[in-house]
């Protein structure tokens, strides 16, 4: 595959490439498509107060929210397509990851000789668990971003925090919706959209029955790291190849575990970056308009899913749009929970 070329000369992707419009569009049609006319859900208790007294009834969809470009694009794009003062929930789901904990417990005893046991039950009453995941570092980064770049939406920024002991009670069930998947990968990431579905923090739930997911946007646009190694092993053929492999597993290896999850709790999951639209401008594009990895970086978006860091740039998300590709489960901290695991791979089957 050779490079797009003007006057003879390699195309750059620039904020100001008709790629980034192209995509802009599709994306735009896709949301507004996913997120207008939702009905609201049903009241479930007949006596209650009228709705219109709980402005937070009104919230007609929410968005599995780590702060990365992805979910943050398309929560940016929603607020163009949406009617003015509706609200929306922004899911940020973080656990309590024991070996986390203990590793930063470590650390802070290092540094001082003097913490005995008495002072390590003190150090680990001082930590934050959901502070040390790096999504809520992110979610809340962007969140702010949102609000200033959109400040007449109302957003709801709705921290879900996940102790250990509640992932060891709901694993089981967890284990069963994802089946057949069953290594310890999926569990992990299984675990991040279950809790996050469930929408629920300490002082609110969401009544949202329609949740938005990025799931699509690293497959289409080249977003993970095998894809840059794939184009220093292979080129752009190789890089191609990767791409669509990713693309033709997604079904099986995403949509159905991701969707079972879910629906327990009898929630909705839609995906705007696998609209018909959108895909066909992702299969149409020149792989140098999605992710030009032989190009060098320009104007401070890294070649991984550049239309879409220069799309968040160009709508006035410059922070989001530099946020590293960081898979849920690591972001979360849902993977390796237990110190015992820190040697467990991804890919090795679940010991149930």
């Amino acid at each position: 595959m050779t490079l797009p070329t003007v006057n003879g000369e390699s195309a750059i992707l620039t904020i100001d490439s008709p790629e980034v419009s192209s995509f802009h569009d599709s994306l735009r049609e896709s949301l507004r498509l996913r997120v207008r006319d939702i009905q609201l859900p049903p009241d479930l208790d007949l006596h209650s107060r009228p709705r219109k007294a709980c402005p937070e009834d009104d919230v007609r969809f929410a968005i599995l929210f780590s702060g990365g470009v992805d979910c943050t694009t398309m929560a940016r794009i929603a607020h163009d397509v949406l009617p003015a003062g509706e609200p929306v929930d922004l899911l940020n789901v973080a656990f309590e990851n024991p070996r986390v904990v203990a590793a930063r417990i470590a650390v802070a005893k290092n540094t001082s000789a003097e913490v005995g046991d008495s002072g390590s039950t003190a150090l680990s009453a001082q930590i934050d668990p959901y502070a040390l995941c790096p999504d809520r570092t992110t979610g809340l980064s962007s969140f702010h971003e949102l609000c200033k770049t959109c400040p007449t939406r109302p957003w709801r920024f709705v921290p879900i925090n996940i102790p250990y002991a509640e992932v060891l009670a709901h694993r089981p069930t967890v284990i069963h919706l994802m089946h057949p998947h069953n290594s310890e990968m999926d569990l992990s990431i299984s675990l991040a959209f279950y809790f996050a579905a469930r929408g629920q923090s300490d002082e609110y739930t969401t009544p949202a029955r329609i949740l938005l997911s990025g799931l699509g946007a690293d497959e289409l646009l080249g977003g993970y790291s095998r894809h840059s190694t794939a184009f220093r092993r292979a080129g752009y053929q190789g890089l191609l190849d990767e791409l669509n492999l990713d693309f033709l597993r997604l079904g099986k290896r995403n949509l159905g575990r991701d969707d079972r999850v879910a629906a327990h709790w009898a929630k909705e999951i839609r995906y705007p970056f696998l609209d018909e639209r959108v895909v066909a401008w992702a299969m149409c594009t020149p792989v140098t308009g999605k992710c030009p990895f032989g190009q060098g970086e320009v104007g401070g978006a890294e070649n991984g899913k550049k239309v879409l860091r220069l799309l968040a740039q160009k709508l006035g998300m410059p922070t989001a749009a530099a946020e590293a590709k960081r898979a849920v489960q690591f972001g979360a901290r849902s993977a390796k929970m237990s110190v015992e695991s820190r040697r467990v791979k991804g890919t090795d089957g679940l010991v149930v």
